[in-house]
């Protein structure tokens, strides 16, 4: 599996160590976009806010200029996904700056010396103790291994084990991380406003993937790029399928490196994966690595579809 580089670098947590709570009977950015966070802004409060504020808490203020600055910074390419994914950004920029308040709280409350420390250290230290719990047992690797013999080259699962053993735990610490980050809206209050929201959530929908989870149709999505071994392996199949499904399922190829905000929405950290949303547009089921058409098939035929 190839890695993928995250466009922000996504972060760790400290919930133990936040104490306020959101209002009981806010609206939350989940009751009315429940498609549109993915992160610490997933309970962030809709709110009327100040003109050009676009995120407040405590411990930071996110404005218009700071959006349009950080977008700056990227290549002129990146630049055009960004404009339509401004909440995605926001939401990372929020992210990294309440993590490092709650990070360095813990390391306060542990007693820990950080003074010569960088801040992502400070954060990683703290994830480290979260995900410190997180194990992978002998069945997870072998059934890791047999969904995805042949992209292994045909080495056996010995010759795999420590290495596929490392990856599964990898993703598991990553759902962990996925899970705390998004509930630091409810621990504390996070205000965004609801116009910007409201228009935000129209303009990151303006992608292939979203329009066919808007279709009526179910969808399987392939999250890969040229050049990888499993990722050349979907090509055919994903041709086959294409052709067999027409006008009963959207069969998509989403390349990663072309479409970077688009995966990291998606949370996509390694290639291929297989996304499949049902005709409401609601994930089901996702697979990591080569995936078979015949499986590919079971699936959708579980999810409804028929030929």
């Amino acid at each position: 599996m190839k890695k993928l580089i995250r466009i922000a670098a996504i972060v760790i947590i400290g919930l133990s160590s936040v104490i306020s709570t959101a209002e009981p009977n806010a609206i939350m950015v989940s009751d009315k976009y429940p498609d549109l966070a993915l992160g610490c802004l997933t309970y962030a409060k809709l709110a009327e806010l100040p003109a050009g504020i676009l995120v407040k808490s405590d411990d930071l203020t996110i404005s218009t200029s700071d959006i349009a600055k950080e977008i700056e910074k990227n290549p002129k390419e990146m630049q055009e996904q960004l404009k339509k994914n401004e909440f995605f950004l926001a939401e990372q920029i929020a992210t990294l700056k309440i993590l490092t308040v709650v990070a360095k709280k813990y390391a306060a409350d542990s007693n820990t010396d950080v003074k010569n420390k960088a801040d992502k250290e400070i954060i990683q230290a703290y994830f480290d103790n979260v995900v410190k719990s997180v194990s992978v047992t002998d069945a997870e690797v072998n059934q890791f291994y047999q969904e995805n013999k042949d992209a292994c080259g045909g080495a056996t699962l010995d010759a795999m084990k420590e290495q596929i053993k490392q990856y599964v735990l990898g993703q598991k610490q990553q759902l962990v991380v996925t899970e705390h980050i998004k509930t630091l809206g409810k621990k504390q209050t996070i205000e965004v406003s609801s116009s910007w929201v409201g228009a935000q959530a129209a303009s990151i929908k303006d992608n292939p993937v979203d329009k066919a989870r808007a279709s009526g149709n179910p969808s399987v999505v392939d999250f890969g790029a040229t050049g990888c071994r499993p990722c050349d392996m979907m090509t055919p199949v994903l041709a086959n399928l294409k052709e067999k499904y027409a006008g009963k399922a959207n069969i998509l190829f989403v390349h990663v490196k072309e479409e970077e905000v688009l995966a990291s929405r998606y949370g996509i950290q390694s290639i291929p994966v297989q996304v499949f949303f049902d005709k409401d547009g609601k994930e089901v089921f996702r697979h990591t690595g080569f995936y078979p058409q015949v499986d590919i098939e079971k699936k959708l035929t579980e999810m409804g579809v028929k030929l």
